[in-house]
C-alpha cells in the first residue's frame, strides 16, 4: 500500500495546488501520513524492482522535484533582489536623516520631534526586516532541496521571507512618509493626505499580489491534511 502511495498524483489532481514546490510538499505529507499507520516493516519492503517506497518516491517525483527547486529558488531570487534594495535604501536614509544635523555636535536637527522619532524606529525596523528577509532568501538559494526540504523547512522559511519582506516595505513606507512630513507638511498641510495615499499604495500592491500565495504556503504548511488532525489543531 506505501508503495501505491509513493506514485506520483496525476497532473489534474496536483494543479489543485499553485506552484511545483506546494504540490511536492502535498505529494510528501499523504506519503508521510500513511507511513504512520503502516507497519515498521512495510516501510523498508521491497517492491519487484527492489525499491522502497521512498526509493519509490524519489523516482516518480524526481521531474517534480527539479521543478519545485526552480520554483523556489526563482522566487527567492526575485525577493532577495527586493530585500537589498531596502536594505540599500533604508540604510542611505539612516546616514542622511531628515532636516540634517547641527555641524558642531552632529545631532540631527528634528530629534526631538515625534515625527523624527517615528522615522528613525521605523527606518530601523525596516533595516533590520529587510536585513533578516535577504538572509533567509539566502538560506533558501543554498539549500539542499532533498525531498524532506520540501515538507517543512524551505516553505517554512519563504513564509518567514515574505513575511518579513512584507513588514520592511511597511515600516519603510512609514519612514517615507514621516520624512516628508517633517520636510514640507508644517507649512504645506494639504500634502499629509496624498503622502499618506501613496505610501500606502506600493503595501497595497505587495499584499495583494503576494497575499494569497502566502495564505496557500501557511494552509500547506501548518493545516494537517486529514480532517481529524485539523480539529486537534484548531
Amino acid at each position: 500500500m506505501l508503495h501505491l502511495a509513493a506514485r506520483s498524483a496525476p497532473s489534474h489532481v496536483l494543479k489543485r495546488r499553485a506552484g511545483a514546490a506546494l504540490q511536492l510538499q502535498r505529494e510528501l505529507q499523504w506519503f508521510e501520513e500513511l507511513k504512520k499507520f503502516m507497519h515498521p516493516s512495510a516501510i523498508t519492503e521491497q517492491n519487484v524492482f527492489g525499491e522502497t517506497p521512498l526509493e519509490m518516491f524519489t523516482r516518480e517525483h524526481e521531474n517534480l522535484l527539479r521543478e519545485g527547486e526552480k520554483w523556489m529558488k526563482t522566487t527567492a531570487e526575485s525577493c532577495s533582489i527586493s530585500a537589498a534594495l531596502i536594505t540599500t535604501i533604508v540604510f542611505a536614509a539612516a546616514i542622511t536623516v531628515p532636516g540634517g544635523s547641527n555641524q558642531e555636535t552632529g545631532i540631527p536637527m528634528f530629534r526631538k520631534d515625534i515625527t523624527f522619532t517615528i522615522f528613525a524606529i521605523s527606518d530601523a525596523i525596516s533595516l533590520f526586516t529587510s536585513t533578516s528577509s535577504l538572509m533567509v532568501f539566502l538560506s533558501i538559494l543554498t539549500a539542499r532541496f532533498a525531498d524532506k526540504d520540501f515538507l517543512f523547512t524551505v516553505p517554512k522559511r519563504l513564509i518567514i521571507g515574505l513575511c518579513t519582506l512584507l513588514l520592511s516595505i511597511t515600516s519603510m513606507m512609514v519612514a517615507f512618509g514621516a520624512t516628508l512630513y517633517l520636510l514640507f507638511c508644517r507649512e504645506k498641510q494639504w500634502m499629509i493626505g496624498p503622502i499618506c495615499v501613496f505610501s500606502c499604495l506600493p503595501i497595497l500592491f505587495f499584499v495583494t499580489l503576494q497575499l494569497p500565495l502566502i495564505e496557500d504556503l501557511c494552509r500547506s504548511t501548518y493545516v494537517p491534511i486529514f480532517r481529524k488532525n485539523l480539529d486537534q489543531f484548531f
